[in-house]
């Protein structure tokens, strides 16, 4: 599979839930999971009440792990009856939140042997419209596994979304070449990176995000790779003004 690794000087082709006491949704074949690891940002905040808006297959349980509150809590502040009820798009309540968390669930699978790091090439965007943009290209939903949001659309800057394939531990639908779908985790950060640079509070939760899958999976360095660099991506993703050597330093280690 290194054969299809394009050196990273070589110039790419330019191309213009659950039940509630459960954590895991009944509908997914499910190995047992690693523990959750959570991404904490530096900065101590006073807790106050939120609005949070549901991603696809995210489960109240999650979302109470984020916030650091119990699902009661939001079910009552929204008058919630059932927890396995809620809708992509929704909008909740989240009442005395934390500063948000990021749990990364990390499940046992021999599949992955590489991580493709993509931007969406949107000024904004969430788990939500990506999803919506997928399934108008035929998709089967979000392409990616991982998301890092830019700060827009009610999202944090900075924050992970899991995409229902992570969940579900799917092949990606983000880099057909050298057949990477099938052996390579996608994580994809919003914004275009040809025009701008990522924002330091994405760049940061990719470090933490890429070391945790490199060491659960036991993937080097040298296959995390950008779409750009897989031979035969007719693309500049993630953009020419990706800091490329940078990151690759900050999870060389």
């Amino acid at each position: 599979m290194l054969a299809c690794v394009l050196s990273s000087c070589a110039a790419p082709k330019k191309a213009i839930e659950t039940p509630i006491d459960s954590p895991i949704p009944d509908l997914i074949q499910q190995t047992t999971a690693a523990p959750l690891k959570p991404f904490i940002p530096p900065q101590s905040l006073p807790r106050t009440s939120t609005i949070h808006e549901v991603a696809p297959l995210e489960t109240l349980w999650r979302i109470s792990k984020m916030y650091d509150v119990t699902q009661q809590e939001i079910m009552h502040a929204n008058s919630l009856s059932d927890p396995n009820a809620l809708k992509v798009g929704q909008k909740l309540v989240i009442p005395a939140a934390a500063p948000l968390k990021s749990f990364i669930p990390l499940y046992p699978n021999t599949r992955w042997k590489f991580i493709v790091v993509h931007h969406t090439a949107s000024d904004i965007g969430n788990a939500r419209l990506v999803n919506l943009w997928h399934k108008k290209r035929g998709w089967e939903g979000i392409g990616y596994h991982f998301i890092i949001d830019n700060g827009t659309v009610g999202k944090g800057d900075g924050q992970i979304e899991i995409s229902p394939r992570w969940i579900k531990q799917m092949k990606g639908a983000h880099c057909k070449a050298c057949d990477m779908n099938e052996v390579a985790i996608g994580v994809s950060l919003v914004g275009n990176f040809s025009k701008t640079l990522p924002s330091a509070p994405q760049m940061d939760s990719l470090v933490f995000l890429i070391r945790e899958l490199m060491k659960y999976y036991h993937i080097p360095a040298q296959n995390v790779i950008g779409h750009r660099n897989v031979l035969g991506a007719n693309t500049e993703c993630p953009g020419t003004k990706f800091p490329w050597e940078k990151f690759k330093k900050q999870i060389s280690y």
